[in-house]
């Protein structure tokens, strides 16, 4: 492996600690029954979904783009309050991805390089679904749960 290789494999890793770690702070929930309510079949398939990740408290959070080998958004799922800034950031692992919502409400151009980043503000309560439109059919979807102030954290 040449040392420019390395040093981006070392970054990566490095990041997807960073968002791995916000996600457990933030802590997990939605067992299988609250994920089938949420999200339907959307996670079926996608081997890094292991719940939503609280992250209520925080104003901004953090999504990797080609985590997980490439082909994945990590963390999968989060919960946000109306008025949070997502900002998905690409690892530069997988190809090129982009991020798009289902409906349209949302769509980043495509980028390969590790640190490209695009952002989305949610005002609107609602679940909104998202996929990596090269890579859906090999899992690489997401979703953000938006809640409002007085949703209670179980």
């Amino acid at each position: 492996m040449d040392e420019t290789t390395r040093r981006r494999v070392l970054a990566g890793a490095a990041g997807l600690g960073a968002v791995a770690t916000a996600g457990c702070l933030g802590g997990s929930d939605g067992g299988d029954d609250e994920a089938e309510e949420l999200y339907g079949d959307w996670f079926s398939g996608v081997g890094n979904f292991d719940g939503t990740e609280n992250v209520l408290g925080q104003d901004a959070i953090r999504i990797a783009v080609g985590a997980a080998g490439g082909l994945a958004f990590a963390p999968p799922a989060v919960r946000v309050r109306t008025g949070t800034r997502v900002v998905w950031e690409w690892t530069g692992e997988g190809g090129t991805h982009d991020v798009t919502e289902e409906n349209g409400v949302f769509e980043s151009d495509s980028y390969r390089d590790s640190g490209s980043t695009f952002e989305h503000t949610f005002e609107e309560t609602g679940v909104y679904r998202y996929v990596c439109t090269p890579h859906q059919a090999s899992g690489m979807r997401g979703a953000v749960h938006v809640v409002d102030e007085e949703y209670e954290a179980e």
